[in-house]
């Protein structure tokens, strides 16, 4: 069998500069400033080390629905943390939305959800909780 290995995620926003400085402020994604196949410039981040490309769409293209407690295809990004409590409380500060306060899901395990642009949820995720 072939070997596959993650190489991105793909984002559409109707103001990718301003996503892309929501993810740089919130997790410290660093910004990059790219070109498409096609020519056209894009904004894209490093977060965590995962390329993210955020694709230019139309300022009136709609929000794909999401139904609470009802999802189809991608539902979140997680991103792993030590200190869940301390970095939500730095979140909080820069006025991020929760969606779902940090809460232990099992013994050594707590997560918390956060609401970015486009209603991406993101999940910060602390494995290490002792």
């Amino acid at each position: 069998m072939a070997e596959f290995m993650y190489d991105h995620v793909h984002l559409r926003s109707p103001d990718p500069d301003a996503t892309a400085a929501w993810y740089e402020r919130m997790f410290g994604a660093r910004v990059i400033k790219s070109v498409m196949s096609n020519g056209i410039e894009r904004t894209d981040i490093n977060l965590g080390g995962v390329d993210v490309f955020i694709a230019q769409v139309p300022s009136d293209a709609s929000l794909a629905d999401k139904a609470d407690g009802s999802f189809v295809g991608l539902d979140h990004l997680g991103l792993r943390v030590k200190n869940i409590d301390a970095v939500c409380d730095e979140l909080k500060g820069k006025g991020a939305e929760f969606t779902i306060e940090p809460k232990t899901i099992r013994p050594g395990v707590r997560i918390a959800f956060v609401r970015g642009p486009q209603n991406v949820l993101i999940e910060i995720l602390d494995r290490d909780v002792a």
